[in-house]
């Protein structure tokens, strides 16, 4: 049997992380609390799993890893908060602009050649991220769609400095957690007279902690360091694809009919991205 090569396996950790990453929407929407709590206690916890994967407590402190921990936890803050004021499909779509910053950037800054089919996913993913954010322009979801796009922006900056060689990847998200943690631990402390600890939430949140953000966290991070930043950020759009399905069985929402034109356009995307250099090499 031929052995997995390092982009295969990258692919591979790439894809499961982006399949964990979209049990949020299911997980932050069954949830009562709201998006601090939420974020603290996902973030410790996560910190448990990264620190005892990594089986040491050392980390660089270097200005890579702490600005990429940093961004880090705004994505993560920006992102929960998000799907509690908009549909959870919605949300993880408009993220996904990360991609076309991060092509931007790679192209412009980076000098990278943009192959002709690069150009074309691109376009097409920030067409269904349009098509997303036109769904929900009423009042009760503009938040909630700004905070997601914003988040598409920290998003992409994360990718970029954790793919460089200048970061270590499972530093900076333990960095990330942590700062998450202190961040959101106060509102927490203060919070926690009124939150509900009933089993539903605590099976939820341990999900979302354990599955969703810790195991994935430490997927991502060895993951992105396999294959470039640009393919890393396309394979992860599988994750606005599979988001929205388990939130519509589990709690009944669904997105409109832009959005799901969006995510199809985005399925479609990444679909032909993984394709196209496959039938290419065989001609």
């Amino acid at each position: 049997m031929k052995p997995l090569n390092s982009k295969t396996v990258g692919r591979t950790l790439i894809i499961i992380t982006a399949l964990l990453w979209g049990l949020a929407g299911v997980c932050v929407k069954s949830i009562t609390w709201g998006p601090l709590d939420i974020v603290c206690i996902r973030s410790v916890v996560s910190l448990i799993i990264l620190l005892i994967a990594k089986g040491d407590l050392k980390v660089k402190f270097t200005r890579a890893n702490l600005l990429c921990g940093a961004l880090i936890t705004a994505t993560g803050i920006l992102y929960v908060a998000a799907i509690k004021l908009t549909t959870a499909g919605t949300a993880i779509i408009l993220q996904y602009v990360a991609p076309i910053l991060v092509f931007c950037y790679e192209v412009i800054f980076k000098g990278r050649k943009a192959r002709t089919t690069e150009i074309v996913l691109t376009g097409l993913i920030f067409f269904g991220v349009v098509l997303s954010f036109a769904d929900d322009l009423d009042l009760s979801h503009v938040l909630g769609n700004l905070l997601a796009l914003l988040s598409g922006f920290t998003f992409a900056g994360e990718i970029i400095i954790m793919g460089g060689e200048e970061s270590d990847s499972v530093d900076a998200t333990v960095f990330g957690n942590f700062m998450a943690f202190a961040v959101c631990l106060p509102f927490f402390i203060a919070h926690v007279p009124a939150l509900s600890f009933d089993a539903k939430n605590l099976i939820w949140i341990m999900i979302l902690s354990i599955f969703q953000y810790g195991i994935a966290n430490l997927l991502y991070a060895k993951g992105c360091k396999l294959i470039d930043d640009v393919e890393c950020s396309l394979l992860l759009t599988i994750e606005p694809i599979f988001n929205p399905i388990p939130v519509a069985i589990i709690c009944g929402e669904r997105m409109g009919r832009l959005s799901l034109l969006g995510a199809a356009v985005v399925i479609i995307s990444i679909t032909m991205y993984t394709l196209l250099p496959k039938l290419q090499d065989h001609k």
